[in-house]
């Protein structure tokens, strides 16, 4: 049999047990089932099946809805302890009970067993535990409610409702990869200002994000990337007296289920209930859009931290041996992989099944469209650590029938060093975040030397790194600026990070920011220098959507949005983090202009998403010195089978370069749509603007985008 013991054990045992708690209702209790894990309503009643290796004792613990008022969870608790003799399969611990409400339940575990530290075991029967398989966690209800930091989380679950209409006219996007503009953001930043214009019960809510799906169409984005959106507790710096006990964890990246979603994303405190079908909406709104659901996924580790300050809700107390990597040699101790404390065994065939039970549960349920893995590294690590070249659960749900339809996405590197850009373990399905894209595209701009070859590899697709098998250029998530690091208006404002509100020393955050401050350091007055910023905002804009492979933008670089120079803002529920309208209102005229014209030109032109690699008929390089060390100006031609080619120069030089111009396709003139050196609406102009000649000024730090059109 194996760890599940499911096959031999898919019927409810008829036999009843006796009832265990003295205070508790008289409800028929059975032996139960060990399928599904979780909680599942079946003939006898509600039944309950959890996983435990290693346990030798294992209680149930319900809090019903007419018990809170005798003091909640902890003060009117039933308590069901498990006979293993007749509660337990294989490795799984269940038990049916008749009569139980069918909804409005919370419930949690309590395990004992071995107490060995050495040998890798945590177990505390003290602490009431999160059902790993948990479909709806129960915590506080407003999101960074001080009053209520130390919420304790349950379970619970819901089978009075009827299911979730997704509507008659109701499809899914489903757009081909090639064709995607990734959005990274919030939920709760994207709405939680004021200056929403929102009504307070709505800021910083699932529904906020339907509200602002005009500005998401305007921008011209297709698919959204979410920051986590799986249950955390954002107020865990809090715990205990520490640094960071002033700031609260609104990126998410802190995962306490995987199953649930964020409650205290629901509106008007709504809770867990609340918070599942307003997902739903959410996503049922943004597919009427045309716009896709990614969900940033954190299966590297969890929020139950170290074993220096341990935060045990659930994984850990349950069966630590099984859920995290130790280390055998260093007396059971958890490796870190993660930079969190801890490192989910991702590859141990119960937190295997673990993870794809989840993603598929996302997928049917929520019908999101894809997900991006946080440090996906871990999970090309065997159990013990070690780098593997085949990782069991890359494959799994690369080849999963139900996951097939969703796009994939890894961040290939992780804490411990495990750095795999262009070598993730792909099965031709996996796309990777290209840091080596950012990088890159970062050093060319502000005028790094050595890198024209480079950037001409990288606006080509990477073909260095993903023209392997029958990978595609979009398996390449080229971005210039993510959720972690510098915003675009920083990148181009800072020379250092400025870190100081964390609490921190200013240790945390990356070092290598490859950044440039144009001149001066923060905020300014000179006008020479916000040009320059303006400029260079322009071409890493340019550059990232002429690049072939899938672009990905930040939320709020869109209309300028600075952190004041924080690279590591995770802890900072305001408006270092928060979208601030009133300036996107402010700029629509200029740079938010910009941004919106150049997306638009890209979705409205194949050349810039090639589904194969480019060959020597699909682009022309303007260059006969690819050596020249000193020179950072490239020049280059994409070629368009109607005729409609596109002619690039990319000047980051602080002195202007006299571009060679060919001649445009037979019937055809140039006609200048961008030019990052003047000032809007003529930096983009639609139509294009004739030029004659054969050659064209390119200004310092600036870039031209012409396009060949009939005469």
């Amino acid at each position: 049999m194996n760890v599940f013991g499911r096959r031999a054990h898919e019927r409810v045992l008829e036999e009843e047990a006796p009832q265990v708690s003295e205070t508790g209702p008289s409800w028929k209790i059975f032996p139960g089932q060990a399928v599904p894990l979780g909680v599942s309503e079946v003939d006898t009643g509600i039944n309950f099946a959890i996983f435990s290796q290693h346990a030798t004792s294992v209680t149930l613990c319900l809090s019903l809805p007419d018990r809170e008022k005798t003091g909640g969870p902890d003060g009117g608790m039933v308590e069901l302890a498990l006979d293993p003799q007749m509660n337990k399969t294989g490795d799984i611990w269940h038990i049916c009970i008749k009569d139980l409400p069918r909804s409005n339940v919370q419930y949690g575990y309590r395990f004992d067993g071995p107490r060995d530290w050495n040998q890798g075991h945590r177990f505390d029967s003290s602490i009431v535990l999160i059902d790993p398989y948990a479909k709806l966690v129960e915590g506080r209800r407003y999101f960074g409610d001080a009053n209520y930091k130390f919420s304790k989380f349950l379970g619970t679950y819901d089978f009075d409702s009827l299911p979730f209409d997704w509507g008659d006219s109701y499809k899914l996007p489903n757009i081909p990869e090639k064709d995607l503009v990734i959005y990274e953001m919030n939920v709760r930043a994207f709405t939680a200002d004021e200056s929403s214009g929102l009504e307070p019960d709505i800021r910083g809510s699932y529904l906020g994000v339907i509200d602002m799906i005009p500005h998401l169409l305007e921008l011209g984005v297709n698919a959204i990337e979410l920051l986590p959106v799986f249950e955390f507790d954002e107020m865990e710096f809090q715990r205990r007296p520490n640094p960071r006990d002033h700031m609260i964890n609104t990126w998410g990246y802190s995962t306490i289920n995987f199953f649930a979603p964020m409650s205290r994303y629901a509106s008007a405190g709504g809770g867990p209930l609340k918070a599942s079908k307003e997902f739903k909406e959410m996503v049922k709104a943004l597919h009427g859009a045309g716009i896709e659901v990614i969900l940033d996924v954190v299966y590297n580790h969890t929020n139950e931290a170290d074993d220096a300050n341990p935060y045990t809700t659930s994984f850990r107390g349950i069966d630590n041996k099984v859920y995290y990597m130790l280390d055998p040699n260093n007396k059971g101790q958890l490796l870190n992989f993660s930079g969190c404390g801890n490192t989910l065994n991702c590859n141990h065939p119960v937190v295997m099944e673990l993870i794809l039970d989840s993603l598929r549960h996302w997928v049917v349920e929520y019908h999101v469209d894809g997900f991006r893995f946080d440090l996906a590294s871990v999970l090309c690590r065997g159990t013990d650590g070690s780098p593997l070249n085949a990782p069991p659960i890359i494959r799994a749900i690369a080849k999963d029938a139900i996951l097939s339809r969703c796009k994939v996405i890894s961040e290939p590197w992780d804490c411990g060093g495990l750095y795999q850009v262009g070598k993730f373990p792909n099965w031709d399905r996996w796309a990777e975040w290209n840091g080596k894209y950012r990088d890159d595209i970062r050093r060319f701009i502000k005028g790094d030397k050595g890198m024209k070859g480079t950037l001409a590899t990288r606006v080509a697709g990477s073909a260095d790194l993903y023209n392997v098998n029958k990978r595609k250029p979009y398996h390449s998530i080229n971005f210039v600026i993510a959720h972690d690091g510098f915003t675009l208006y920083d990148l181009v404002s800072y020379n250092f990070k400025h870190n100081d509100a964390n609490g921190e020393g200013g240790n945390d955050g990356s070092n290598d920011n490859l950044s440039w401050n144009c001149g001066f350091e923060g905020e300014t007055d000179d006008d020479t220098i916000k040009a320059i910023r303006s400029r260079q905002m322009k071409n890493f804009h340019l550059v990232l959507m002429i690049s072939q492979g899938t672009p990905m933008m930040l939320m709020g670089d869109e209309y300028a949005h600075t952190r004041y120079g924080n690279n590591n803002s995770y802890g900072h529920d305001t408006d270092i983090n928060h979208f601030q309208w009133g300036l996107l209102e402010t700029r629509k005229g200029n740079h938010f202009r910009f941004f919106k014209e150049v997306i638009k030109f890209r979705r409205a032109h194949p050349v810039f998403s090639h589904e194969t690699f480019l060959n020597k008929n699909d682009v022309t390089w303007h260059e006969d010195n690819w050596d020249n060390y000193d020179s950072t100006f490239l020049a280059f031609t994409l070629h368009d089978s109607n005729g409609e080619d596109i002619y690039l120069a990319f000047n980051a030089h602080d002195y202007s370069v006299k571009a060679y111009v060919p001649p445009p396709p037979v019937k055809r003139k140039w006609f200048r749509v961008v030019d990052t050196n003047l000032k809007s609406p003529n930096d983009f102009v639609t139509d294009g603007v004739p030029t004659t000649g054969s050659t064209y000024k390119v200004a310092p730090f600036s870039s031209i985008l012409l396009q060949a059109k009939l005469t």
